[in-house]
């Protein structure tokens, strides 16, 4: 008797214990059945973005979405024609999170008009405020325009000769630092994995013939005078960049310069080099230049690209391009520019009503992708751009924008477009048989386009 009940005192003893642990709130399991720490998280909307966080603030979670609708349409008495229309530019999504004091990373990607691309991924880790290191797919530190987020772009869309030079997103790892009126960024990068027709010639010519993906060294310095100063600055940058031939071209040792000449909307690509066969190397240099006080802002950029080319043990000639632009920019309703030094970018304007602010811009951009009479003549243009941004919240920015585009009898895209007019009359594409005069030949067209932005 006395056995049975001490063993009723011992199994509700356990089941006493038992009990306590199931209903312990403070206890989480994972997937896997381990238990997990926990930390409350606070969530609040910080500028129109949803942001969790801890309330010592060591951890932190966000995210990052972006929609880009265009619309064109296309003017003038043009030798090809051009179709209007729209299309969903971007459609991102990215989760990004702050570990600890030290320690980030950042998952985006694209998914605008059905198809998937891969944008930033990486991890980075900062030892202290001024250093940090990167590792994943990022955007290179070449080109003041190139590394700017998409969200605080002034035109709908960057310059010819930004989106034509500057190498954007590869494979790589690097470091950023900054201190008071300094900043610096370089690393080492490798492949590019955005577009599935890039990576899978990257592949075909890793398997079939085993070819080294290419290395570029990139990198930039950037002097920012009144630092310390929000309601002025300014930005002088130097950047460059050493690259071999990457193998994301269809054919190995090859590259390859074209644009569509600042619109998605319109596909051809008047200004092509074509594949440039033997590239041996290829060096980038940049010059960047911005200024602002309240609401005014002038920014501008000269970009130079020389690929080397070498056949066997023959040094064959230096193709050599370049490209600038130069924009300036106020806002109307007392608005304010802001400019991140940690970065060195401008960032989201301070609007200047409740309601609002509208910012007038105008752009003069020219790229050239002519080398020489006996070497690449891909064609040069220039464009003319006016643009009108109505910034109705943190949230929600709507574009207008107005552009002239002038090419030259070259901008043939591949000899693939009509340049002008033979001695017979006849539209022709090559240009050697262009009986107008110089200035008159090579497509020129004007369009108006319009961006419906949404960020949260």
């Amino acid at each position: 008797m006395l056995s049975l009940i001490a063993g009723m005192l011992l199994i509700g003893g356990f089941s006493g214990k038992l009990s306590a642990q199931v209903t312990d709130t403070s206890v989480r399991y994972n997937q896997y059945g381990a238990v997990v720490n926990r930390t409350p998280l606070h969530a609040e909307e910080r500028n129109g973005i949803l942001v969790l966080e801890s309330k010592d603030q060591k951890y932190k979670i966000w995210y990052d979405a972006r929609v880009q609708v265009d619309g064109a349409m296309f003017f003038g008495d043009t030798y090809n024609p051009i179709g209007n229309g729209t299309s969903i530019r971007r459609a991102r999504f990215a989760v990004k999170s702050q570990f600890t004091e030290k320690w980030y990373g950042e998952f985006d990607m694209d998914i605008s008009n059905s198809e998937l691309e891969l944008k930033d991924a990486y991890l980075e880790f900062s030892p202290n405020e001024r250093l940090s290191l990167r590792a994943g797919n990022y955007k290179e530190g070449f080109s003041f325009e190139s590394t700017t987020t998409s969200r605080y772009l002034t035109f709908i869309e960057r310059p010819s000769a930004v989106y034509t030079f500057a190498p954007s997103r590869h494979i790589g790892i690097g470091a950023m630092y900054h201190k008071d009126w300094l900043f610096g960024m370089g690393g080492i990068h490798f492949q590019t994995v955005g577009d599935p027709e890039e990576r899978l010639f990257s592949e075909d010519n890793n398997k079939d013939y085993g070819t080294d993906e290419g290395v570029s060294f990139t990198g930039k310095l950037v002097a920012m005078p009144f630092h310390d100063d929000f309601t002025k600055g300014l930005h002088f940058g130097i950047a460059g960049s050493y690259r071999t031939p990457k193998t994301d071209s269809e054919i190995r040792g090859h590259e390859r310069y074209s644009t569509r000449s600042l619109t998605s909307i319109n596909r051809k690509k008047y200004m092509d080099t074509d594949l440039i066969s033997n590239v041996d190397y290829i060096v980038l240099g940049g010059l960047e230049f911005a200024g602002y006080h309240k609401n005014l802002r002038i920014q501008g950029e000269y970009l130079i690209s020389n690929v080397h080319r070498k056949k066997f043990d023959e040094e064959l000639p230096t193709e050599k391009f370049d490209g600038w632009y130069v924009f300036g920019s106020v806002l109307l309703f007392g608005g304010q520019y802001n400019y991140n030094t940690s970065d060195a970018e401008f960032t989201q304007p301070t609007r200047g009503k409740s309601w609002g602010d509208v910012e007038l811009a105008f752009r003069y951009d020219y790229l050239s992708l002519n080398s020489s009479m006996d070497g690449i003549m891909g064609g040069a243009g220039e464009g003319y751009t006016l643009g009108l941004n109505y910034h109705v919240n943190n949230n929600v920015k709507i574009m207008l924008n107005y552009a002239y585009l002038n090419h030259d009898r070259y901008a043939s895209g591949k000899n693939k477009l009509f340049v002008g007019y033979d001695e017979n009359g006849v539209l022709t594409r090559d240009p050697r048989k262009v009986v107008d005069a110089n200035g008159k030949a090579g497509e020129d067209f004007s369009f108006v386009s319009i961006r419906l932005e949404v960020d949260f």
